[in-house]
């Protein structure tokens, strides 16, 4: 399975251990990450306008090094899956998803027609965070339920496979024990919030039991505890129809 994951720094967090958790299973999955910080869907349609080498290209979670193209990287190979998401400061705005998306994943199918598109919901701040505040939430659940609906918009309009539901995930985690998700308030700790968003893609692409994969190279301690609970909450989630 060949993905392409056209986002940000949040889409680095999902898929910094996707193919190393997949590799314990015997699974082949390459997945390339497209990453600006914080790029916003606006901001890939103008990137995709003028052709730019504005991306940095992450392979299955790692930096190459190599700037490319949205044109350069469709063109690369045939790719299986498609992914694209709002930038998190924006994703609670319904308004700035618009036209954006649809012009986003008209040009995806034109230069890959094969793939399927997805959408990969991103999550809400921490807490009492300053980048709470920033966005106008006192309340991440608030923060959560206007981005669910917006992707959930999003994904209609662009008639998507469906949605990964990271964001969905994040607030169950906080509420099944865990303190955090976040390692500056934002983005997801390098240990178990990557980890969890890594097997939840596994389990919505390929439909996998998540509950016995070995995979525990983190770059952040990760507790046997902690690591139950995730694949506990992980397996519950219904896998995206990919027929």
């Amino acid at each position: 399975m060949n993905i392409l994951a056209i986002g940000n720094s949040f889409t680095v967090d999902a898929n910094r251990y996707l193919y190393e958790i997949a590799r314990k299973d015997g699974v082949e999955i390459n997945v390339a990450t497209l990453y600006i910080s914080g790029c916003t869907l606006d901001m890939h349609f103008r990137n995709m306008l003028s052709e730019k080498p504005a991306y940095a290209l992450y392979y299955n979670g790692l930096n190459t090094k190599f700037d490319v193209s949205i044109k350069e990287a469709l063109l690369n190979r045939a790719w299986d899956i498609v992914t694209i998401q709002q930038g998190s400061h924006m994703s609670f705005c319904a308004d700035s998803y618009h036209p954006y998306g649809e012009e986003l994943v008209s040009y995806v199918r034109k230069m890959a027609p094969k793939a399927k598109i997805i959408v990969h919901q991103t999550w809400a701040y921490e807490q009492d965070s300053k980048k709470l505040l920033g966005v106008g939430y006192t309340d991440h659940k608030d923060m959560f339920a206007d981005l669910q609906a917006a992707y959930q918009m999003l994904c209609r309009r662009v008639d998507a496979v469906g949605i990964i539901p990271s964001g969905q995930l994040f607030q169950q985690l906080l509420a099944n024990g865990f303190e955090t998700v976040h390692r500056d308030t934002y983005h997801a700790t390098r240990g178990a919030g990557r980890y969890a968003l890594g097997l939840l893609w596994y389990r919505m692409l390929t439909g996998a039991d998540v509950t016995g994969n070995s995979f525990c190279d983190f770059d952040e301690e990760v507790t046997a505890q902690q690591m139950q609970t995730i694949k506990t909450l992980v397996q519950a989630f219904r896998p995206l129809d990919m027929k």
